[in-house]
């Protein structure tokens, strides 16, 4: 399931990067146009690292598997999939609201879906589990959720306030889940 992940997700990024549209001139003024889809690949680059790095912490206190685990990390590729579209979008669409309000869906929808992942697996393994423990009332994950359903609204009324939330949860989640590490190492 790890290896089949990390194929997806690097799949992903790939696509992704092949959006970035050579300029048509030949100065460094050309590239002033590029900025924005740029600042959204970047952006993006980085919101799909977080997810590879804490889905490879998860796996690491997994100790097997089952089909409705199976079919939740797929639920986790899809909403990742669709990662190089709403990028491209909003980027080209130079941060316009229904471009930022269908970014945050795909968030959203990728949140909900590590968070189904990351409990189906603690179901699985129990509630002494090393993921049940590192879990816990899993705050960050629900507050991610809180914050991604606040944003998508806020697009419409100013994207850029929505963009700002979207930065707040990636800095949420950049350093890779340490509660799993904890409990791993007792």
């Amino acid at each position: 399931m790890e290896a089949f992940s990390d194929g997806v997700i690097a799949i992903i990024i790939t696509i992704m990067v092949l959006e970035l549209r050579v300029p048509h001139g030949a100065d460094p003024g050309a590239l002033r146009p590029l900025i924005p889809v740029f600042l959204c690949y970047a952006f993006s680059f980085l919101f799909l690292g977080i997810y590879w790095s804490n889905h490879h912490h998860l796996l690491q206190a997994t100790q097997h598997v089952q089909g409705g685990v199976l079919w939740a990390n797929l639920h986790l590729l899809f909403w990742l999939s669709l990662t190089p579209f709403v990028t491209a979008w909003m980027g080209e669409s130079l941060f316009a609201p229904w471009p930022v309000a269908l970014y945050g869906v795909v968030m959203l929808g990728a949140g909900f879906a590590y968070f189904i992942l990351s409990h189906s697996l603690a179901a699985l393994h129990g509630r002494e589990s090393a993921i049940a423990l590192a879990l816990g009332a899993d705050r960050k994950g629900r507050i991610s959720l809180a914050i991604y359903a606040v944003a998508i609204p806020l697009s419409f009324v100013r994207s850029w306030i929505a963009c700002g939330l979207y930065v707040l949860v990636a800095l949420l989640w950049f350093v890779p889940d340490r509660r799993i590490e904890r409990v791993l190492a007792r």
